[in-house]
């Protein structure tokens, strides 16, 4: 093979490849059934339970909600929600919901930095887990085995008034990443098989002194990042649907 022609086939290339393949044996078969229609999606479950985020928040375990509103930014409804727990400010959550079969993660990190007009530094981008037991209210047996990974992005963000320690994330049932990209992927692949990839935008946003060090905080947010992806797992983003 020529040199030339060796360079051009770069591995970000090599996986297109592989996933366009992946399509097209998981959408012919489908096709010659005739049971799929490149023009109709899968519903997604739950999205009415999905929606109603917006207006009632997310119920956490160990942590108290004080308030609980919608607010508008960049033209989309986020909850936003402070909640009370053991530390020894209250902490905001905002949450924005996926809001129809098909809307999609967008610039939602840039819409939340231009309403509050902070400084941001020392990011960085944290793993955490959620353990398969923690989901065997909610999902069939299958998925009891499975422990999901999710990343999310860290950083200190900072205005004149108030310093906060964050945490970003697009959480769907299988996992999470703060990336459009990374959901995008997860959502062509379940269509292959006739499956949504339901999604849910968190944002946590932990008061901390001025200026004050990431690293003190980054357990605190790691903790409370499990509690809440558990809790859209076992509730709104569940595989099993829910009673309306």
């Amino acid at each position: 093979m020529p040199k030339s022609l060796r360079v051009l086939i770069t591995p970000r290339i090599a996986l297109l490849c592989f996933l366009l393949i992946l399509i097209v044996m998981g959408a012919v078969p489908s096709y010659w059934r005739g049971n799929w229609s490149l023009s109709q999606l899968p519903p997604v479950i739950n999205l009415k339970q999905i929606r109603a985020i917006r207006n009632t928040g997310l119920e956490l375990t160990e942590w108290k909600t004080i308030q609980q509103e919608t607010v508008e930014l960049g033209g989309n409804k986020w909850s936003f929600q402070a909640i009370k727990g053991d530390y020894s400010k209250p902490i905001l959550l905002l949450l924005r919901p996926q809001d129809s079969s098909k809307s999609q993660p967008q610039v939602d990190w840039a819409d939340i930095n231009s309403s509050r007009r902070w400084k941001t530094d020392s990011e960085k981008m944290i793993k955490f887990t959620v353990e398969s037991s923690q989901l065997s209210q909610s999902v069939g047996a299958s998925k009891l085995e499975k422990t999901v990974t999710v990343e999310a992005r860290l950083f200190r963000a900072w205005t004149n008034r108030q310093t906060f320690a964050v945490l970003q994330w697009y959480a769907w049932p299988e996992g999470g990443h703060p990336a459009p990209v990374r959901w995008f992927w997860a959502e062509q692949l379940a269509q292959l098989h006739r499956r949504r990839v339901p999604w849910v935008a968190v944002c946590i946003q932990i008061p901390i002194r001025p200026l004050g060090k990431l690293e003190e905080f980054q357990p605190l947010a790691t903790s409370l990042a499990k509690i809440v992806q558990n809790a859209l797992m076992r509730g709104p983003l569940s595989r099993v649907e829910m009673g309306v």
